[in-house]
């Protein structure tokens, strides 16, 4: 279990997970952070479909831009069902806000919409470096407002909308739902799939899974340096949402903050902060729905053809959208 010490944490695995595991390390591949963020961009793209399971078939996919506050294209990609006045989940890729996109996460939209019978509406913010913080938090917000407010006119119930993202898509997604509240924007659900709420890698399964476990400390390292400005923006509340500060010096105040389902990776190092932020919304009164996937590693979700917990993973997440949709 997280917080447990185990004198060999790869014995937590599944013995599928250990296999899969075993197949990257035989490929012995350049390792991400030895590589330009550009190199990284395409290496993740190139091995996005290899354990994803096939793109589902949904009624309709079109791809447009939402403009955002300095006038930039933001593009979008919908995945729908037939129908108008739909429900909407707003979905921000992972990456480490360095890579990943609406391409690299296309089967794991199209697998939502169609078991939550929702609209998807994927979100291609911009990258670091090029774009350093906060340009991707800007950028995900800025999707959700359009949403709210213009939304209707591609058939999205405007007031039906849910936000969610894997790993840095779920820490935009957590950010998003505390600036909803602030505006005034009921969000249904914030969907957070092993997200990065904290700002410094100092908790315990930071530590058991630094190592061999597909994200390693190293990655990790190197996603942050190329995004934030300065070591100051680790403890901003819009980077680091569980325990980064505010201007007026407090941590953020989740009370009143949509309904959260979270999906946690067991053998992850971003484990301990998922169950931290779990307990903090929990704390601020906010209703939590939190599944933690036994012997499984962070990307999880998007090796489908492999593990079986990826497919559960997808059908829990689904039956979160139905339920606070009230499909």
């Amino acid at each position: 279990m997280p917080g447990h010490t185990l004198r060999n944490p790869l014995a937590l695995l599944t013995p599928t997970m250990h296999k899969v595991l075993e197949r990257m390390h035989r490929a012995q591949k350049v390792p991400m952070h030895a590589m330009t963020p550009q190199q990284a961009r395409a290496a993740y793209a190139g091995a996005a479909e290899v354990l994803e399971i096939p793109g589902q078939a949904v009624d309709r996919v079109e791809s447009f831009s939402v403009t955002a506050r300095d006038g930039y294209d933001i593009p979008v990609r919908l995945y729908a069902p037939t129908g108008a006045g739909l429900p909407t989940l707003v979905y921000f890729h992972g990456g480490g806000f360095t890579i990943g996109s609406i391409a690299t996460h296309d089967a794991l939209c199209r697998r939502l919409s169609h078991l939550a019978d929702c609209a998807v509406l994927s979100v291609d913010y911009r990258l670091a470096p090029e774009h350093k913080f906060p340009q991707a938090q800007d950028d995900a917000w800025d999707v959700v407002q359009w949403l709210a407010s213009k939304g209707a006119a591609y058939g999205l119930d405007p007031k039906r909308i849910a936000v969610g993202g894997d790993s840095a898509g779920g820490t935009l997604s957590a950010v998003c739902a505390i600036l909803a509240r602030d505006a005034g924007l009921h969000l249904a659900l914030q969907l957070l799939f092993y997200p990065g709420t904290a700002g410094h890698q100092d908790t315990p399964s930071h530590r058991r899974f630094a190592k061999g476990f597909v994200l390693e400390e190293p990655h990790i390292t190197f996603f942050f340096e190329q995004y934030i400005r300065s070591a100051a923006d680790r403890d901003d509340w819009r980077f680091a949402p569980l325990d980064g500060l505010r201007p007026d010096g407090d941590v953020a105040d989740l009370s009143g903050v949509a309904p959260a389902w979270l999906g946690l990776a067991e053998c992850d190092p971003l484990v301990d902060e998922g169950l931290a932020y779990a307990d903090r919304l929990r704390m601020a009164g906010v209703a939590v729905d939190l599944d933690i996937y036994k012997g499984v590693v962070h990307e999880f979700i998007k090796m489908g053809r492999a593990l079986p917990e990826a497919a559960q993973a997808h059908a829990a997440a689904a039956r979160a959208l139905r339920e606070a949709f009230a499909i």
